[in-house]
């Protein structure tokens, strides 16, 4: 009986980890910065072409 539970633990925690991160990577590089809003680099322009 614990092995299950263990493994609902294990699973569940995998998924919250996953969603967390995919919806902060569909956020872009500065939409999902802690820093965002003290951040001097502006984001908004797209990549920067050499």
């Amino acid at each position: 009986m614990i092995n299950f539970i263990l493994g609902a633990l294990i699973i569940g925690y995998a998924s919250w980890a996953m969603y967390k991160f995919i919806s902060k990577s569909k956020q872009g590089k500065c939409g999902a910065c802690a820093l965002k809003k003290s951040c001097s680099s502006d984001c908004s322009t797209g990549p920067l072409k050499k």
